[in-house]
């Protein structure tokens, strides 16, 4: 019987590239969107096409209701649940610290740090040994903004997901011994669509800071999130790997 992995914000970006990949690989896979239905379903089609089972299903992973609802959804639809890709996420807008207001730094904490904690808490109740599961894989998608703290522009940002890098490792030392594995990947200058969202044009500005003289690709983080999933993976707890170029 295929695994089966739930990817929050799968309908575009990383979450994309890691939900197409998975169903090449043989995963069951719950495509998560909060408003992009045309997107998620064209994701949940490729990974059909490749042979792979896809549901689609929408919720916003800011909203504790919602979340419990993804989760269900897959109980019926998907069976045991095998592992959790925490993706979904955005930078908030552009600015620095003395500009910003309440507003944004409340939708970025509640959707990257809260939602985040809200998902593995759901998965952990259904993949812990101490549960009665049979255990499982969770990746956290963090950033090297955590490290970077991208003055004048995203520290808001930056801040939440220095909470997911704790997150990770209490978490992972927490469950380790439940059958669960939790480590995070923290992306650097990868060439996607949250970039776009934020406004400005951060890629074409900072890519030449990269050592490597480029920046990257959702596939390559796909790579190393479904590798960190994976059984290749199995003696690895509470790692935070960089994906930036050496930036």
């Amino acid at each position: 019987m295929a695994k089966s992995i739930i990817i929050t914000g799968s309908s575009r970006g990383i979450g994309a590239a890691t939900a197409r990949l998975a169903g090449r690989r043989g995963y069951a896979i719950c495509v998560n969107y909060r408003t992009e239905k045309t997107q998620a379903e064209a994701v949940a089609h490729d990974i059909e096409a490749s042979g792979s089972k896809a549901i689609v299903v929408q919720g916003d992973m800011a909203v504790e209701d919602d979340i419990v609802r993804l989760f269900e959804t897959c109980d019926r639809e998907l069976g045991t649940l095998d592992g959790l890709v925490n993706n979904a996420g955005i930078t908030g807008r552009t600015c620095r610290v003395d500009e910003i207001d309440a507003g944004t730094l409340e939708a970025v904490m509640a959707l990257n740090v809260t939602g985040c904690f809200l998902c593995a808490r759901e998965a952990v109740r259904r993949m812990s040994t101490r549960h009665g599961g049979r255990g499982g894989a969770i990746v956290n998608l963090s950033s090297r903004a955590s490290e970077l703290g991208v003055p004048g522009a995203w520290v808001h940002y930056a801040a939440s997901k220095g909470a997911i890098d704790t997150f990770t490792v209490g978490l992972a030392k927490e469950v380790a011994g439940e059958g669960i594995r939790v480590n995070a990947v923290n992306p650097g200058l990868i060439d996607t669509e949250i970039h776009l969202a934020a406004g400005g044009n951060r890629l074409q500005e900072l890519g030449p800071s990269v050592p490597m003289g480029r920046i990257g690709t959702a596939d390559e983080v796909a790579e190393a999130i479904m590798w960190l999933m994976s059984d290749g993976a199995g003696y690895i707890v509470g790692a935070r790997l960089p994906i930036g170029g050496g930036r």
